[in-house]
C-alpha cells in the first residue's frame, strides 16, 4: 500500500511516497538482515574467458531453443557436482562453539525470478543435479506458467508462517511474537485471501500454482544480474548475501568484451577482443575455505575451454 504525502519528512525532505513493506519485502529484509548479522562472508571473483564457449553455444546449442540463462545454470550445476562441499547447510552454536555442516546430493537451487507483477521472489528449483539441460529449461518455463495463476501473497505467507512455527518450536518466543504482530496488525498487516476468495483460490490444482514447496529454502542460491540488466557486474567486494543456513551463493554478471592475451596461429602472444563473464562466489567462512572451492573453478575452466561437452547435457 502506498500513500502520497504532502508534508515534510522527519529530516525536512519532501516526501512524495511512503510504501509499507509487503510480505515479499518483509521476507527479503528479514533473510538478508539475518545473513549479514550472522554470517562471516568471504568471496571470490572469477572472470573466465568465455569467447569460444559462447561461439559454440550460438552455433550449436542456441538453434535447439536453449536459452543462455538455462545454459549457465547447467554450467553452475556441473561445477557443484564436482565440488559438493559448496552445496550444503550449516548449523552453528556460537555460545557452545559447536557446529555441523550437512552436504547434500540433491542440488535444489534458490533462484530469484521476476513475477508477473514485476516483484522478485526466490523460487526453489528442485533436483537439478539429475536434470538435463532441456529438462532444466522446461522446469523454469513451468514455474513461470504456474506464476500466472498464483497469488504470491498467499504462497509467501504460508512459508512465513511455517518459519514462524519453526522458530516457536526452537523456543524463540520473542521472535515469534514479534513476527505475528508485524504480520497481523496496523499499517504493516499482511492482507491474505479470506472466505469465498480463499476457497476459490484453493481449488486451483497445486501443480498449476506456486506452493510452499516451491519457495522454501534450497541448498544453494544462484542469481543472475545479467538476465535483468546486461551491463551489470559484481564488484571486488561481497555484494551478494549467503542466505542461512546455506553456505554458498553464486552471482552471475553479464557478458562483456575486453582486451585479452591469446596465442595466435604462429604461437605468438597477441592482444585480441575477448568475451568475459564475471561470476561471484560468496561463501560462509565458517563452513568453507577457498581451497575447498577449487574443484568448482577447475570444472568451470574445463567447460569453458572445451564447450563441445555441452552436446552431452
Amino acid at each position: 500500500m502506498s500513500q502520497i504525502k504532502e508534508y515534510k519528512g522527519k529530516k525536512g525532505f519532501e516526501v512524495i511516497k511512503t510504501t509499507h513493506f509487503d510480505i515479499q519485502r518483509k521476507i527479503v529484509a528479514n533473510m538478508t538482515t539475518e545473513s549479514w548479522q550472522n554470517i562471516p562472508h568471504s568471496a571470490i571473483n572469477y572472470e573466465p574467458d568465455v569467447t569460444d564457449f559462447m561461439n559454440y553455444y550460438k552455433e550449436n546449442i542456441k538453434p535447439k531453443g536453449i536459452s543462455v540463462n538455462s545454459l549457465l545454470l547447467k554450467v553452475m550445476v556441473e561445477g557443484l557436482k564436482a565440488c559438493p562441499e559448496m552445496n550444503g547447510h550449516i548449523d552453528f552454536n556460537r555460545r557452545l562453539v559447536r557446529g555441523k555442516i550437512e552436504i547434500y546430493k540433491d542440488i535444489n537451487i534458490s533462484m530469484p525470478m521476476i513475477m508477473p507483477n514485476g516483484a522478485m521472489m526466490t523460487i526453489n528449483m528442485h533436483n537439478f543435479e539429475s536434470r538435463t539441460l532441456k529438462e532444466m529449461q522446461d522446469y523454469i518455463a513451468d514455474v513461470k506458467r504456474k506464476m500466472e495463476k498464483t497469488d504470491m501473497t498467499e504462497a509467501m505467507f504460508s512459508v512465513s508462517m511455517d518459519n514462524t512455527l519453526t522458530a516457536l518450536k526452537k523456543g524463540k518466543f520473542i521472535t515469534t511474537f514479534g513476527r505475528l504482530i508485524g504480520a497481523k496488525t496496523g499499517k504493516h498487516k499482511v492482507v491474505t485471501l479470506k472466505g469465498k476468495a480463499k476457497k476459490e483460490y484453493n481449488k486451483i490444482p497445486k501443480n498449476d500454482r506456486i506452493v510452499k514447496e516451491d519457495i522454501e529454502q534450497g541448498t544453494i542460491t544462484i542469481t543472475s544480474t545479467g538476465s535483468v540488466y546486461n551491463k551489470g557486474a559484481y564488484c571486488g567486494t561481497t555484494l551478494i548475501e549467503v542466505i542461512p543456513p546455506q553456505i554458498t551463493a553464486i552471482g552471475i554478471g553479464s557478458f562483456s568484451d575486453k582486451p585479452g592475451v591469446i596465442v595466435n596461429e604462429n604461437g605468438e602472444k597477441v592482444v585480441a577482443v575477448r568475451n568475459y563473464l564475471p561470476i561471484l562466489l560468496a561463501f560462509d567462512h565458517r563452513a568453507l575455505d577457498f581451497g575447498e572451492m577449487e574443484p568448482f573453478l577447475r570444472r568451470l575452466d574445463d567447460i569453458f575451454a572445451h564447450p563441445e561437452q555441452m552436446e552431452n547435457w
